[in-house]
């Protein structure tokens, strides 16, 4: 028991950088992770599940290159009486979600939405507005991405 104490104690510091490994390049091997980190694979491995399961890692995804891509912002207003954090977790959960920031202003949520087509992004502004508490949405397509 002494000894997985030991491991829940260090595996906050040790998981946060394996997550930050697997942002800097998600195509990093647990071996290469687990030198760097002087781990076992099987040790990343484990932790990597372990992040999985707990919900700390949601989900793998690949990012296509812009020129693949099509993104929207989305600006929510939500119903007074709805918990704006709520909603905000709600949104984290839909198809296309990359970001969602709750901001002050006349909308309470601002969210990107990325996807293949507009006809995709157009299905997940549609599943945002059926969301109970969302009142308004004021949605601005990106055309070109600067910097």
């Amino acid at each position: 028991m002494e000894e997985r104490r030991k491991d829940v104690v260090h595996s906050d510091t040790v998981d946060k950088k394996i997550i930050g490994f697997l942002r800097e390049n998600s195509r990093e091997s647990f071996v290469d992770i687990g030198k760097r980190l002087n781990l076992s694979e099987s040790a990343v491995r484990r932790r990597v599940k372990n992040m999985t399961s707990s919900g700390a890692i949601r989900r793998f995804t690949v990012e296509l290159g812009d020129e693949n891509t099509t993104s929207a912002i989305v600006f929510v207003s939500v119903d007074s009486a709805t918990d704006t954090a709520k909603i905000s977790q709600k949104l984290t959960k839909l198809e296309g979600v990359r970001t969602v920031y709750e901001i002050t202003g006349q909308y309470d949520i601002t969210t990107v939405i990325t996807a293949d087509t507009i006809t995709a992004i157009n299905r997940s502004i549609d599943a945002l507005r059926k969301i109970p508490g969302v009142v308004d949405t004021n949605t601005v397509i990106i055309l070109k991405k600067v910097i």
